[in-house]
């Protein structure tokens, strides 16, 4: 017996039936990318770092061609600060929002050991800001101003001869936090042989200390050969400048000098258009990406093991964030009731040791009340026995003055009858 679906057409209950051989349409979505980008917009964060004087400032102007505005910095800082400006700014319907950070002061103190601290700490800064709010339980990463660094210049005096021991140090203690793109600014100031001399003593001191720099990505096919032979200009020799200098028929921005015009934007004069194109036109996504994927995730682990989180436990399995928490707060809770009952033991041991001074302090006391008393008694019987002599000297005293007393009385007594008795033998022996 034949089945009762055999033979059975598809029914068409109200839904399309669609071909997959056709066209989806996934394919627009890179530029339903692009255009949400575009609406978003983009920032891009840039320290300069670099002595005062050396062009850090007209370079940047150089750069976006357009004129910011950055106060002048003079060269008595007590100390290295740094100065951050944010600027809005539009190509053709691209909006960027630039932040330009500039060290103020660097490298005019006369002990640079802690020079380059405060620039460690305001990129670990803005590392720990988005940090904080990835941490959130309601976070805005979407609408949150991005304040980490992308990009690095590095500004080199152009000496000719090799790198100063603050640069080696400021870099050294960066290569791990930033994208480090080191500059000759001022290149128009040193001869061509010495600049390519001076390049090659640089990137010989870079490689022999184990530092760092940013590599222009070779990865992607469209890039990778441009981006290679820039990788051999490092570093670049730029020259800044705002002034328009007319050449022919056409006002260039250059820097004019008795012996000649240096064009900023001519490549056989420096390496200007170099940097702008590596910087600005075909790298500036990648600076972003390697600042989120390398250095960001670099802190962000480092910080997440400071505060005791794992991915995996001690017995070599995955440990849930839940986990995770729960072990550091019962880790946490222990280490406060040690704490806490170190405090009560040590306050305990205060305790005894003021009453153990205390009672000895009591002991001396009464030990000095003690003598003190016996001095007293001993200087009362003293006091009582030169009482007693006192009073027998008194004593004696008025019976000696009684006595003394009754003989001048009786002395007095007899002495009219002596005299009477003289005057009578007197008169007798007178009338004889």
């Amino acid at each position: 017996m034949a089945s009762p679906r055999a033979g059975r057409q598809p029914q068409n209950d109200g839904y399309r039936s669609l071909s997959l051989s056709g066209h989806v349409g996934f394919d627009s979505l890179p530029d339903q990318l692009v255009n949400k980008s575009i609406k978003q917009g983009f920032c891009f964060n840039i320290l300069c770092i670099g002595e005062t004087g050396t062009g850090k400032s007209t370079l940047i102007d150089s750069l976006f061609n357009t004129s910011f505005d950055d106060p002048v910095s003079t060269h008595f800082q007590p100390n290295v600060r740094l100065r951050a400006q944010t600027y809005e700014l539009q190509e053709s319907n691209v909006r960027l929002k630039l932040t330009v950070v500039n060290t103020v002061g660097f490298g005019d103190q006369i002990n640079k050991e802690d020079s380059y601290q405060p620039i460690v700490d305001y990129i670990d800064a803005q590392f720990e800001a988005y940090l904080q709010e990835e941490l959130k339980i309601k976070r805005s990463l979407f609408s949150y101003h991005d304040t980490r660094i992308h990009a690095c210049l590095y500004f080199i005096s152009p000496t000719g001869h090799s790198l100063k021991t603050l640069d080696l140090l400021t870099m050294k203690s960066l290569d791990s936090k930033v994208n480090i793109i080191p500059i000759i600014s001022k290149a128009d100031s040193i001869s061509k042989t010495e600049l390519q001399k001076f390049k090659n003593n640089l990137m010989s001191e870079l490689v022999s200390n184990d530092v760092q720099i940013y590599q222009f990505p070779t990865d992607d096919e469209t890039v990778s050969q441009v981006n290679t032979i820039m990788n051999g200009h490092l570093p670049f020799a730029v020259v800044g400048s705002t002034e328009e200098v007319k050449i022919g028929n056409k006002m260039v921005k250059a820097r004019q000098y008795p012996w000649g015009i240096v064009q900023v934007e001519n490549e056989n004069h420096c390496d200007f258009v170099k940097l702008r194109e590596m910087l600005i036109c075909t790298n500036m996504e990648d600076l972003r990406e390697q600042t989120h994927a390398r250095h960001y995730e670099l802190y962000r682990r480092c910080r997440l093991e400071e505060m005791g989180f794992r991915d995996i436990g001690p017995e070599n399995k995955p440990v849930s964030l839940q986990e995770a928490y729960e072990a550091k707060r019962h880790e946490f809770y222990l280490e406060l009731q040690r704490k806490e009952e170190e405090m009560r033991q040590h306050f305990v041991q205060r305790v005894k040791e003021k009453e153990t001074i205390l009672k000895e302090a009591e002991q001396q006391i009464q030990t000095k009340f003690d003598h003190l008393m016996l001095m007293h008694q001993e200087e009362k019987l003293k006091l009582e026995k030169k009482k007693r002599a006192l009073e027998d000297d008194i004593a004696m005293f008025n019976k000696k003055k009684a006595n003394a007393e009754l003989l001048q009385t009786q002395a007095f007594v007899s002495t009219p009858v002596v005299s009477l008795k003289r005057d009578k033998d007197r008169k007798n022996s007178g009338f004889m």
